[in-house]
């Protein structure tokens, strides 16, 4: 794995730990700039950590995403997966256990 590519994971176990959140996510987008995102539940809103970095990379006016990394308990995301790919169809899509070893 890459140091930039490490460094998501990096992330997204720092915002998952900070929060105490079931999932953390980070996606790098074209321009080398990140964001991290823990999954949110509201009685009103419900997004996973992947579909907020997404949202956040975009609301942001990223130029596109290059890598994103899910990890938690439960790394499979689908819903945020297919946002990620909204944006980038062949983005590079990590899944990784709360201590950052990768899943195959």
């Amino acid at each position: 794995m890459s140091p930039e590519d490490q460094k998501l994971v990096t992330l997204a176990r720092s915002v998952r730990a900070r929060t105490g959140a079931p999932q953390g996510a980070a996606v790098r987008d074209g321009d080398g700039r990140t964001y991290a995102a823990a999954s949110v539940v509201l009685p009103s809103l419900q997004l996973s950590a992947l579909q907020l970095a997404v949202a956040m990379a975009v609301s942001s006016g990223a130029p596109g995403l290059e890598a994103a990394v899910v990890l938690g308990e439960d790394p499979v995301d689908p819903d945020g997966e297919a946002a990620a790919r909204d944006v980038a169809p062949d983005i590079a899509l990590v899944r990784a256990k709360p201590d950052g070893s990768l899943i195959a």
